[in-house]
C-alpha cells in the first residue's frame, strides 16, 4: 500500500494553544488560504477542522483568524494532520487541551479520500528536509550541520522531541514523548531552586521547565529565593521584560531557561547520536533569540564529558519558520516515496 494524497490537500498543525491549517492545490505548490484558530475557542477537532475548511472558504467562524481565504474553494480530497500529544491507534489526545484528533472520523465526516495523523514533532522530523535556509538560523555559528541522524525538539506550550534518519534517498521519523522524562539538578544554582520548583503530577521533567508553563515555574523559584513576590503571572509579559531589559529578574530566567534547554538538547542529541544535528523549534525560542548568547549555548550543550569531543561536533540550529510543520507535510504530500512510514498501518483511506 502507498499513499496517493489526492489534491487539494488540506495540511494542518495542531498544538495546545493553536491550530494551524492550509491548503495545498497541486503537488509542489505552495501553501494557500492559510489559517490559524485557538485550540481552545474550539471544542473538538471535528469542530476546529470544519471552522479552518470554513474560513478558507471565505465564510470566517467566530473565533478563527484568516488572512487570504478565498470563496467558492473545492473541499480538500486528502487531509496530512499532526496533533501535540502520542498517537496510539490512530487517535491523538491532545496532552494540552481537550481535543481528540480521530484519523476514521476525520475521514468519514469531511468526506476524505484519505488522511494521514502525525504526532506533531514526528511531523516536525518530517519538515526539515523541506525548510529553506532561510528558516534556519545556526545557535552554533561555526558548525553546519553534518550527514546523518537529526534531532528536532521545541518548548512551546509543551515540549516535543523527535527524530529524523536519513537512509537509502528515504527519510524516516522517529516519534517520542522525550519531553516528559525526568530531569534533576546540576549545578549550585539548580540545586538551590529545585526544592521550590512547582510539580507537574509530583515530577520534575523536562517539560515542567521547558515550555511556557516551565518558565514561569522558574521564575516564581527564582523569585522564592530572592524573598520577592512574583510580578508575572503570564509568560508573554515575562519574556518582553526580559528581552527588553526592563526587569534584571525576568532576564537572569530567561538566561536559565536557555542553560537548561542547552543541556537537554544535548542529551537528545547523545541519545539519537544526532550528527545531522539539533534543531529547536517551539513558539518561544524566536521571540527570545536575542537573548541566546551562542558561546554559553554551545558550552553548555557539549559539556558531556567523556564524550564532550563527539558533541562539539554537532550543529544546533533553530527553525525561525511558523509554518515549517505545514510546509513538511506539504511535501510529504507531494512525494509519498520519499518518506518511509507504515502507510498500510497509519493510512486511513475510503
Amino acid at each position: 500500500m502507498t499513499a496517493q494524497f489526492p489534491h487539494p490537500v488540506l495540511v494542518g498543525d495542531v498544538g495546545g494553544t493553536n491550530a494551524r491549517f492550509a491548503r495545498v492545490e497541486t503537488p509542489g505548490a505552495p501553501l494557500e488560504a492559510s489559517v490559524q484558530l485557538h485550540t481552545h475557542d474550539h471544542a473538538c477537532a471535528r469542530d476546529g477542522v470544519v471552522a479552518a475548511i470554513a474560513a478558507m472558504r471565505g465564510r470566517p467562524a467566530a473565533g478563527v483568524s484568516a488572512g487570504g481565504a478565498s470563496a467558492g474553494l473545492p473541499a480538500p480530497r486528502s487531509m496530512i494532520v499532526c496533533g501535540a500529544g502520542p498517537l496510539v491507534e490512530g487517535r491523538i489526545q491532545l496532552t494540552n487541551a481537550g481535543w481528540v484528533l480521530d484519523q476514521q472520523a476525520l475521514l468519514d465526516e469531511l468526506g476524505l479520500e484519505e488522511c494521514l495523523l502525525l504526532n506533531d514533532f514526528e511531523a516536525q522530523a518530517l519538515s526539515l528536509p523541506a525548510l529553506p535556509p532561510e528558516a534556519l538560523h545556526r545557535i552554533t555559528p561555526d558548525l553546519a550541520p553534518g550527514e546523518g541522524t537529526r534531532v528536532i525538539l521545541g518548548p512551546g506550550t509543551g515540549l516535543g522531541v523527535a527524530g529524523l534518519i536519513a537512509s537509502g534517498g528515504q527519510f524516516t521519523p522517529v516519534a517520542s514523548e522525550g519531553g516528559h522524562v525526568d530531569f534533576g539538578p546540576v549545578t549550585d544554582e539548580d540545586y538551590r531552586l529545585w526544592p521550590l520548583i512547582e510539580r507537574v503530577d509530583g515530577r520534575v521533567t523536562a517539560e515542567c521547565l521547558l515550555s511556557g508553563p516551565g518558565l514561569l515555574r522558574i521564575y516564581r523559584a527564582q523569585c522564592a529565593v530572592a524573598g520577592r513576590d512574583p510580578r508575572y503571572s503570564e509568560t508573554p509579559p515575562l519574556v518582553e521584560a526580559a528581552v527588553g531589559g526592563s526587569d534584571p529578574l525576568a532576564r537572569d530566567t530567561v538566561r536559565l531557561f536557555l542553560a537548561i534547554l542547552a543541556r537537554f538538547a544535548g542529551d537528545v542529541a547523545l541519545t539519537f547520536g544526532a550528527r545531522g544535528g539539533v534543531y529547536l523549534s517551539g513558539g518561544i525560542l524566536p521571540r527570545i533569540q536575542s537573548l541566546i548568547d551562542p558561546a554559553a549555548f554551545g558550552a553548555i550543550f557539549a559539556d558531556k564529558a567523556p564524550v564532550d569531543g563527539f558533541m562539539r561536533r554537532i550543529a544546533a540550529v533553530l527553525v525561525m519558520e511558523p509554518k515549517g510543520v505545514l510546509l513538511g507535510m506539504a511535501a510529504l504530500a507531494a512525494a509519498p516515496e520519499r518518506y518511509r512510514l507504515d502507510w498500510k498501518g497509519r493510512l486511513a483511506r475510503r
